[in-house]
């Protein structure tokens, strides 16, 4: 596909796909800019470029209908006070008073389109709406990676029209992912968290031929346990999953690939933040629920990690939510932002637990799209980037 400095965009109108699906407060104000910032880097460039700049995201799931509270004014608010620049903010994404925007536009100027979602057409993939959105600009950036895995108009369809290219953002997704899953340097060593084995399990047999070790935590870790016939008290488990979780492990020792589960937890008498717990293992007793891994297992998936050269982490080892049981989750993070490795965090948890201890930036890279990145990790093809390969 084509790079973005390939691009001819000096004093073109380049229409954006952004993810500025950001939270909003009660007062209906940006309450995480985190996402706005990831694309000022591309949105820099162009306004640096004297770019006719056209942005175009949704926000939350107004499913095709206007919804008052979704509208993108806020947002337009916070990338203004972010860069010092003009913003305008379009009544809609299409339509003549649009287009009328759009012409107008002045070099180093931004019109940000209304939310996306307001029209059905949107996720539905509709040609004539992506047509419309396209007759706005002369130039399409895509650097919305968290939307890519949806074969929506503005992420799949419009590159068809016009002159295409992933922006600063989606390339460096592209490449990371390209690396850990093509080209990574060995040890390899994936950590996966999270509740449910069913997110994880296509994602964990793409990996197993790639990595040289899994670590598994959080909830989905219980599942594995059952399978191996350890007690895991009230644990969560997918039952359903025990059989499937059984021929990984059996896969994992045939291919001589190390797979760790936790040895010991921090097991609770409730699923509440101010539960009484205490420490067990290897096993969970009745009347338990494990909700992080234990001091044992944290010093044993440290050491795992001591000589790894490439770090793949989704996914909290527990109910990061509450500080009782987010310490797994924090060693994870200590562990994998110190290791002399290629590493790779995403998931919200994971990248939340990296922010706040103030490490997000001692990683290679942090990834901005939780399902694109699952689909990815699983083998998928995504039809935003298939889209910028074909244009």
């Amino acid at each position: 596909m084509r790079h973005l400095k390939d691009l001819d965009v000096h004093d073109k109108r380049v229409l954006v796909r952004v993810d500025f699906n950001v939270p909003l407060d009660e007062q209906g104000r940006v309450s995480s800019d985190a996402r706005i910032k990831a694309a000022l880097p591309t949105l820099t460039y162009l306004h640096e470029q004297g770019a006719r700049i056209i942005l175009m995201s949704h926000l939350g799931r107004p499913k095709g209908r206007v919804v008052d509270s979704l509208r993108m004014g806020p947002v337009g608010e916070r990338l203004a006070e972010l860069t010092g620049w003009e913003v305008v903010c379009a009544p809609d994404c299409v339509g003549p008073e649009v287009q009328d925007l759009a012409q107008s536009l002045l070099p180093g100027h931004v019109l940000l389109l209304e939310n996306l979602r307001f029209h059905p057409q949107e996720t539905q993939g509709d040609e004539e709406f992506a047509r419309a959105l396209a007759s706005l600009g002369e130039v399409y950036v895509n650097d919305a990676f968290g939307t890519c895995h949806r074969a929506h108009a503005s992420v799949a369809v419009v590159p068809r029209f016009l002159p295409s290219a992933p922006g600063f953002l989606l390339e460096a997704e592209i490449q990371a992912f390209q690396k850990i899953l093509h080209n990574p340097d060995h040890p390899y060593v994936a950590i996966l968290g999270g509740a449910k084995v069913s997110d994880k399990l296509p994602v964990l047999t793409n990996l197993l031929p790639r990595v040289d070790r899994l670590l598994i935590g959080g909830a989905m870790a219980y599942t594995f346990l059952a399978a191996q016939g350890i007690e895991v008290g009230q644990s969560r488990v997918e039952e359903e999953l025990i059989t499937s979780a059984r021929l990984l492990l059996q896969t994992a020792q045939s291919q001589g690939k190390q797979l760790l589960l936790p040895v010991d937890h921090v097991a609770a008498v409730h699923f509440a933040e101010d539960s009484p717990y205490e420490i067990t293992g290897p096993g969970i007793p009745d009347g338990l629920m494990g909700l992080d891994i234990g001091p044992r297992t944290r010093i044993i998936y440290k050491e795992a990690l001591a000589d790894a050269k490439t770090i793949l982490w989704n996914g909290p080892m527990g109910v990061f939510e509450w500080p009782e049981f987010r310490k797994g989750t924090e060693a994870i993070a200590q562990d994998v932002a110190t290791a002399d490795a290629y590493s790779v965090v995403g998931g919200g948890d994971s990248v939340a637990a990296l922010e706040l201890l103030g490490l997000q930036g001692n990683v290679s890279h942090v990834s901005t799209g939780g399902g694109a990145s699952l689909e990815l990790l699983e083998g998928k093809t995504l039809p935003g980037i298939q889209a910028l390969e074909q244009a």
